[in-house]
């Protein structure tokens, strides 16, 4: 089975870490999201996979090539410009000729697919929303379903006592390749608001299922923070590489720790890093591969992406970090963004 990745947005909620890479580059625990997604995937028996891509696609490219390494077969549907989640998938259309998966790859949610498959092979309809539940729908475009599944209409941010249900659509899809007749080519469509309500309304079978477990969308800095708390405190079950040096204390391969370094669980090291004597690191900090923490720098609440320098006595405080960035001796960040690298991440 193939699998659909729609990767072609701007990401402009996470700016500036995403002027140079797409948002579903950007890491979860020390490695792209697009990477734990497709191994996810690939561990369940998806192997051929199609990225639509539109901004900085050059970095997934390189990042990703043909797949090989990662044991999965890539293929790549660039969009000339922004499309929407369903001009994206119409775009693709001459690499799906048989059922498919979309996953929103922004989306952070790694789903079991064997129950959402037979979910969908019991229905017979075209098309198959996966579904997650949230206390407070009115943010959210909620579906309204009868009692086999089907959706009967999507109420978009209704007042939360007015909600015909708590069930929102997860950003992921089991479509078959007729789907595609109901797409106009070459311009930008939105499947929640134009193609969904149209197969609705031709009664072609559009079902929802709830899938269980984590589920966030990481659009925002202060969303793409919880993700990495929620992973360091194990509630998203996300793959930590390094060993457990202390509970809760995940530390890479060859990293140097100076003297008197005081680590306040949960942190993630990544590989290749050194951390300079006396430096307080924690609580929920995430520091990259091949980065350089000077002495008595104090990082909490604050995630650091691969190949930063952050200079001695420096003050890091619920703050992100991008690529290569280099701090100044004693600097300060609190609540701060920073975004200095101008070619982005590297395999």
């Amino acid at each position: 089975m193939k699998a659909l990745l729609l990767a072609g947005g701007l990401g402009t909620r996470l700016r500036p870490l995403t002027e140079n890479i797409p948002k579903p580059m950007a890491p979860i625990a020390n490695r792209p999201w697009l990477e734990h997604l497709i191994i996810h995937l690939r561990d369940q028996g998806v192997n051929e996979f199609v990225i639509a891509a539109h901004h900085c696609s050059h970095v997934i490219r390189r990042y990703f090539g043909d797949g090989k390494r990662f044991n999965v077969n890539i293929t790549y549907a660039l969009e000339p410009s922004p499309l929407g989640t369903a001009g994206a998938i119409k775009n693709a259309e001459r690499f799906l000729n048989e059922r498919f998966l979309v996953f929103n790859a922004d989306i952070v949610h790694l789903p079991q697919l064997i129950p959402l498959l037979d979910f969908h092979r019991q229905h017979g309809g075209l098309a198959t929303i996966v579904l997650t539940e949230v206390d407070d729908p009115s943010s959210y475009g909620v579906v309204e379903q009868d009692d086999s599944g089907r959706i009967l209409r999507f109420i978009e941010k209704p007042r939360r006592e007015e909600a015909p249900s708590n069930r929102i659509n997860a950003g992921m899809y089991i479509l078959e390749p007729e789907v595609m007749r109901y797409i106009p080519a070459e311009r930008e469509v939105s499947i929640e608001r134009e193609t969904f309500p149209l197969l609705i309304e031709r009664n072609v079978g559009v079902y929802g299922i709830v899938s269980d477990g984590y589920w966030r969308d990481m659009g925002t800095p202060a969303r793409y923070r919880q993700v990495h708390w929620d992973a360091l405190s194990r509630e998203f079950p996300v793959p930590l590489k390094g060993r457990e040096i202390q509970p809760g204390v995940f530390v890479g391969e060859h990293v140097e720790i100076g003297s008197g370094v005081l680590f306040v669980p949960p942190v993630l090291i990544g590989d290749h890093v050194k951390i300079g004597p006396q430096a307080v690191i924690g609580p929920n900090a995430v520091i990259g591969d091949h980065c350089q923490i000077g002495a008595r720098v104090h990082c909490a609440q604050t995630i650091v992406w691969d190949r930063s320098v952050i200079r001695d006595r420096s003050r890091l405080q619920n703050s992100i970090f991008g690529y290569r960035t280099v701090t100044t001796v004693g600097e300060v960040f609190e609540d701060s963004i920073i975004n200095q690298f101008k070619e982005a991440v590297q395999a």
